[in-house]
């Protein structure tokens, strides 16, 4: 699994990076998502809401079948098999059930704000999106979503968040975002269809401070 990040440095943005960006308009986004590592015992990972998705996904992943996931899906459209409730523009679902369920959710949901607690594995989540706001606006949860492994998972913990980060015992990742124009989708009239539609073209600067070493890097975006 691959963190929205990644697949953008990647080159390999999808619907699912393009629906991170849908709520910015033109303007610099300075410590977005935000991501903390650190290994002692276990490994502890903290990040702010973007990562909520590709936490539950991950979680989903590593968990056993049987795990349960429980909490609030958040969707634009709603969902076969769950009572969602409409409110400010998004269905609010209550949801339970194991990783299978999960996987079969994950396209259609905008945020999965679940927990699960198994054998190695313990996710937790905030409930509550944060408001959007520009630079100096909005002080940066960088703990809306926390995720506990046991040791043995490091490798897939890193390659999905960290994979372009050294070894080290303590990782902290911020991302500045650098919109520089909106592309509206051709012949689409509606207002809220092209706001949706729309691509956000820029930059993303990707700042890496592991242990004492800091490194950074940048990638054009159009997602």
């Amino acid at each position: 699994m691959d963190c929205f990040i990644k697949k953008i440095f990647l080159g390999k943005a999808d619907e699912e990076a393009h629906r991170q960006f849908v709520r910015f308009g033109k303007g610099t986004y300075s410590g977005r998502a935000a991501l903390v590592l650190k290994k002692k015992d276990k490994i502890k990972l903290n990040g702010s809401f973007e990562y909520a998705n590709d936490f539950v996904k991950l979680a989903a992943e590593l968990a056993p079948e049987e795990t349960n996931f429980s909490g609030l899906v958040l969707s634009r459209e709603e969902i076969s098999g769950l009572n969602g409730k409409k409110r400010q523009g998004l269905f609010e679902h209550d949801f339970s059930g194991n990783s299978s369920d999960v996987k079969n959710i994950a396209e259609k949901a905008y945020a999965m704000l679940l927990d699960a607690d198994s054998n190695g594995i313990s996710l937790k989540i905030k409930k509550k999106l944060p408001k959007p706001g520009k630079s100096g606006d909005l002080k940066i949860d960088d703990k809306f979503c926390i995720l506990e492994a046991d040791l043995k998972y490091l490798p897939q913990i890193k390659d999905a968040f960290l994979w372009d980060a050294p070894e080290c015992k303590k990782a902290r990742v911020t991302h500045s975002y650098i919109i520089e124009s909106i592309v509206l989708p051709a012949g689409e009239k509606d207002p809220e269809k092209m706001r949706i539609l729309a691509k956000r073209k820029g930059r993303i600067i990707r700042k890496i401070t592991a242990d004492k070493n800091e490194t950074q890097k940048e990638a054009e975006i159009e997602v």
